[in-house]
């Protein structure tokens, strides 16, 4: 609703302006966007409805404030980020951009340009690090509640729908919603979202705690059991990251890919990747953020669950390493055969 809106943004400002802006709107994102995002951005862009900047993030995964508002325009009309990587686990500097677009903002307005609109995509964010629309200063947050133990629907913040923010339906058909989103509202699962959300905020402190205390013991199990051949990603000092996601490669002399080593485990269930992508060749987010080939063909990404047990992490360890032995163990049988 946020990216397809920009189209009717941008028509309906220039229609109250003496001089309106020539051109299409013009929309900024980052290179490791998930698919929910990068995908209708480029569907508008072939279709020629919009123009889009995509900015690198530094080979540490993450955006830099500068470089993103560097490529502003006079005709920019939206900037669209995640707030949380979902396969690095990379925190962007959501809130330092709202603060400087808020400036950038004054001055457009100043000069009789349009303003720039801000989303940030939340996802992997909400219940794992504080989430404050006032702190981000973003017009628009989306939210998806089974990555927080809620039921699988999502929700989209808007900060003063109509009035301060515009908001455009992509349905008609009913005035549900204030006519935004038409359809009979499907009240156990809106209900469900927010005892989620309330559940997520009453024991946050406890949650993050749990979080990074079992990843931490996680990560440290994986380098007793691997060595130096358990490579974990994405742990600058300075940037920080999500308390509950590992992105991890185990090096092997037979150079066996993620996918290789998940398809032999009997317990763990991991992904190389977004777990709605394909698994089986490296991923562009990884590329993007800075991985050789290699190591983004290794990696797996490892999450830590509200009920995941230290024992359960002691499982998965030697579930990886069994599968490692067990690949290994058929690549000699089939050189011996040969």
């Amino acid at each position: 609703m946020v990216i397809f809106g920009t189209t009717k943004y941008l028509k309906e400002w220039n229609e109250k302006q003496k001089s309106p802006l020539s051109g299409i709107p013009h929309v900024i994102t980052t290179n490791v966007e998930h698919d929910s995002v990068i995908l209708p951005i480029k569907r508008l862009q072939e279709d020629g409805l919009i123009d889009v900047t995509i900015v690198p993030v530094t080979k540490k995964g993450v955006i830099v404030a500068e470089d993103l508002l560097s490529a502003v325009r006079p005709n920019t009309c939206l900037i669209t980020m995640m707030m949380a990587n979902n396969e690095t686990g990379v925190i962007m500097p959501v809130a330092e951009i709202g603060r400087q677009l808020q400036r950038v903002n004054r001055k457009r307005i100043a000069d009789g340009l349009i303003k720039i609109l801000y989303h940030t995509d939340a996802a992997q964010a909400i219940g794992k690090i504080p989430v404050d629309v006032e702190d981000l200063l973003v017009d628009y947050l989306t939210i998806v509640g089974h990555k927080f133990y809620g039921p699988r629907i999502g929700s989209l913040y808007v900060r003063g729908p109509n009035s301060a923010t515009p908001i455009y339906p992509m349905f008609y058909g009913g005035g549900q919603e204030n006519g935004i989103r038409p359809g009979t509202e499907n009240a156990p699962m809106t209900i469900g979202l927010g005892k989620a959300a309330a559940l997520a905020a009453q024991f946050f402190n406890q949650n993050q705690s749990l979080f990074i205390c079992f990843r931490e013991y996680l990560e440290e199990k994986l380098k007793e059991r691997f060595g130096e051949c358990a490579v974990i990603h994405f742990r600058d000092p300075d940037i920080p990251f999500l308390p509950n996601t590992c992105s991890v490669s185990l090096l092997t002399n037979e150079k066996f890919s993620g996918s290789d080593i998940l398809r032999k485990c009997h317990r763990v269930e991991a992904s190389v990747g977004a777990a709605c992508h394909s698994q089986d060749k490296p991923s562009a987010i990884l590329s993007n953020s800075g991985l050789s080939p290699e190591l983004a063909r290794s990696t797996i990404r490892l999450s830590i669950g509200l009920l995941t047990s230290k024992s359960e992490i002691d499982d998965a360890v030697q579930d990886l390493a069994n599968a490692i032995r067990i690949l290994k163990d058929g690549k000699k049988k089939k050189e011996n055969l040969s």
